[in-house]
């Protein structure tokens, strides 16, 4: 990272773009405190986040919910459960041992599930899930933290595409229900465009783009990817083309 600068003055969602190595996953990273800025400063509602140490620390990763492109996921362990972990940076070490949680955190983990269309799956162990249902299961999780910022690394990455667009979705849906922030890295740009209201580009560690989706044009990506004329962004596009089938198909992932 190289003096990048941003300030969001409202929750919003923003999607940061980039090729590999441009620094997506470091910011990320820096804003969560999994790693710590040389130098600079993280503030958020007049809190110095770099300078946080210990407890504070660990408050603040409870307010900056990760979701990683890999899920992050127990794969033997049930669905719910999995979600259950959300609430372990306030619980004590015995009752994590012994997999012990409060009926109303439970109930709050089910009515999550629920919400994201995943409560039938509940009692299933996480590696009998698809994709994108475990990426989904990942989100509830980082909702049980009820945090102020969601931070989301690749989150469609390895998804196809009718799974992209129900993950997209549903953190575009948390953002609008819960005016909570959600900041994702994506490796697509119609996706950026379709789902945020705000669009970072980003290239060997600096801000080289800070606008909105109407301003991401195609030779604005060119400049951002370093890319020559022969650059084609619809070799990586999500978009589905809309059809009665395809509908239908949407409405089936959702509903699994």
């Amino acid at each position: 990272m190289h003096a990048a600068c941003f300030t969001v003055d409202k929750p919003m969602m923003i999607g940061i773009i980039g090729r590999s190595g441009a620094g997506k996953s470091t910011l990320l990273r820096m804003l969560n405190r999994l790693t710590d800025a040389t130098s600079g400063e993280i503030s958020f509602d007049g809190l110095n986040v770099t300078g946080l140490r210990g407890s504070a620390k660990r408050s603040w990763q409870s307010q900056c919910a990760m979701i990683f492109q890999q899920f992050n996921l127990v794969p033997r362990m049930d669905v719910v459960s999995n979600v259950l972990h959300g609430t372990l940076n306030r619980r004590s070490t015995l009752s994590t041992m012994f997999n012990l949680y409060p009926d109303d955190d439970i109930h709050r983990a089910i009515d999550i599930l629920d919400r994201l269309g995943m409560a039938a799956h509940a009692p299933k162990r996480a590696e009998a899930l698809s994709g994108g249902q475990q990426q989904r299961v990942a989100i509830a999780r980082a909702l049980m933290q009820d945090p102020k910022i969601i931070l989301a690394d690749e989150p469609i990455a390895s998804l196809d595409p009718m799974n992209a667009q129900v993950v997209m979705q549903s953190l575009r849906d948390i953002h609008e229900q819960d005016g909570r922030m959600v900041i994702a890295n994506l490796h697509t740009l119609d996706t950026a465009r379709r789902y945020c209201d705000r669009v970072i580009g980003m290239r060997d560690g600096r801000i080289v783009f800070d606008g909105t989706p109407e301003q991401l044009t195609t030779g604005t990506a060119r400049d951002i990817y370093g890319a020559d004329a022969s650059f084609s962004e619809s070799t990586t596009s999500t978009q589905i083309e809309t059809s009665d089938a395809a509908a239908r198909m949407m409405a089936d992932i959702v509903a699994q």
